[in-house]
């Protein structure tokens, strides 16, 4: 259990406004209880999956989800940072000292912050879009392929 006391702001409003899936929500709230004091957490997402009862793909989109929310950030495999904001810390000047260090863009009370969030989201699923028609077209290919080959094959008597 965390014994952090010291939050730099009260995002609730916010993250209500991103509108984020239910199981990011709990990723965050859990990921903010466990994390070390400025918001840094050592932990893979099997264990997280295993805390929340939840499949690794939904951890992953979880994960991608407040990636893209700028809430959480991926350091390395198993590391993640929660954004200054939003992290626990010991004293209010540890809390303060951390969200004047801030890239103005990272910021939740940054005048753009939801405009920005939903211009990544809608980057994210139009990437999605074209994966999945690269895919299609690959299956089309191998599969023009293949009837080719049949077509030509015949039986030789």
């Amino acid at each position: 259990m965390s014994t952090l006391k010291w939050s730099a702001t009260n995002a609730d409003s916010l993250l209500a406004d991103l509108d984020l899936p239910p199981a990011a929500y709990r990723a965050l709230l859990k990921l903010r209880g466990l994390s070390e004091p400025g918001g840094r957490i050592a932990m893979d997402q099997a264990t997280l999956g295993e805390l929340l009862g939840l499949s690794r793909p939904s951890v992953n989109a979880a994960l991608r989800s407040l990636e893209l929310a700028k809430l959480v950030k991926k350091v390395r495999n198993g590391v993640y940072q929660i954004n200054p904001m939003l992290a626990g810390y010991s004293s209010p000047e540890d809390a303060e000292a951390a969200v004047r260090v801030m890239p103005k863009a990272d910021r939740l009370d940054n005048k753009g912050y939801l405009a920005s969030y939903h211009k990544a989201v809608a980057a994210y699923q139009d990437q999605l879009a074209e994966q999945r028609k690269k895919r299609a077209a690959v299956a089309a290919a191998k599969k023009a392929a293949a009837d080719k080959r049949r077509g030509s094959l015949h039986a030789v008597g």
